[in-house]
C-alpha cells in the first residue's frame, strides 16, 4: 500500500473539522481506535494538520549498529525518509511509545518543513522542542526527550504499516490532528468521512448556539423532535452551512 492522493476537496473539508468529530463518525462505522494516544501539540497551532500517512518505524537500538557514526551513512533509513516523504504528507514514526530517546530533532523537522511536509507525528519524543514548536509545522509527540534516538531506537523500515500509539497506520492513510491531538482516517473512507464530519460540526455549532441561550439537550442534540429539525433546517438556511 503506497501513498495515496488526498483530493483539495476533502482535505480542505478537514481543514475545518475536529478530532473529536472524526472519532465519531469513524465510530459509526465500527472504527473505534482511531486516535493516537498519549501524543499531544508541540506548540498549538491556529490551522487543522492534515495530510496522508508517510511512515517511519523504530525497533529497540543494539548498541553495535547504532553509534553515531550511523548518521554518516547516506542510506540511513531516518535521513532517507526526510528527504523522501512527498510534499503534503505527514511522516508518522512509530518509536514503540518510547519517549526516552528522540525520535527527530529541530533540524530534520525544519528540512522537512522546508521540503513542504504537513506535519509530524510521533509516539516518542522530539528533542530541542521548544524550537520545534516555534516552527511553522504542526508537530505531535508524547514528550520532550532529549537524548538521540539512536540511544534507544534503530530506523528499520520506510512507508510500511505500523503501530503509532496503539493506533495502526498505513501509508496513506489521512491523518488530522488538531489541538487536541491527531486522528487517522484509513485512506478509502477518507472522503465520506470529510462529508459527514462537516455535516456533523454544522449542527454542533447550531446546537452550541442553542444551548448558550439556555435551550435544554434532551431532543435537541441528539435532535429526537420535529421542532429540533426545524429549528435546524432554519438555522441553516439562515447562516448559509
Amino acid at each position: 500500500m503506497g501513498n495515496e492522493t488526498l483530493d483539495a476537496a476533502t482535505r480542505e473539508k478537514l481543514l475545518t473539522v475536529s478530532t473529536a468529530t472524526i472519532c465519531t463518525a469513524l465510530f459509526k462505522r465500527g472504527l473505534s481506535n482511531q486516535f493516537i494516544q498519549d501524543v499531544r501539540p508541540v506548540s498549538p497551532k491556529a490551522e487543522n494538520m492534515v495530510g496522508p500517512a508517510y511512515t517511519l518505524r523504530y525497533i529497540p537500538a543494539r548498541e553495535d549498529l547504532n553509534p553515531v557514526s550511523v548518521f554518516q551513512n547516506p542510506k540511513h533509513p531516518q535521513r532517507v525518509a526526510v528527504e523522501e516523504i512527498p510534499p503534503g504528507a505527514v511522516m508518522v514514526i512509530d518509536s514503540r511509545k518510547d519517549p526516552r530517546a528522540a525520535s527527530a530533532g529541530s533540524i530534520l523537522v525544519t528540512r522537512m518543513m522546508q521540503r513542504g511536509i504537513a506535519g509530524v507525528v510521533t509516539d516518542g519524543g522530539f528533542r530541542d522542542s521548544p524550537e520545534i514548536g516555534s516552527l511553522d509545522i504542526p508537530c505531535y509527540h508524547n514528550r520532550p526527550s532529549a537524548p538521540t534516538n539512536l540511544t534507544q531506537h534503530q530506523a528499520i523500515d520506510l512507508n510500511v504499516p505500523i503501530g503509532c500509539g496503539d493506533v495502526p497506520v498505513f501509508p496513506g492513510d489521512v491523518v488530522v490532528g488538531d489541538q487536541e491531538g491527531v486522528a487517522v482516517i484509513p485512506a478509502h473512507m477518507a472522503a465520506e468521512i470529510a462529508d459527514e464530519a462537516v455535516e456533523m460540526t454544522a449542527f454542533e455549532d447550531f446546537v452550541t448556539e442553542e444551548v448558550r441561550n439556555g435551550r435544554a439537550v434532551i431532543g435537541l442534540y441528539p435532535a429526537t423532535t420535529e421542532q429540533a429539525r426545524a429549528d435546524f433546517a432554519a438555522w441553516r438556511k439562515r447562516t448559509g452551512r
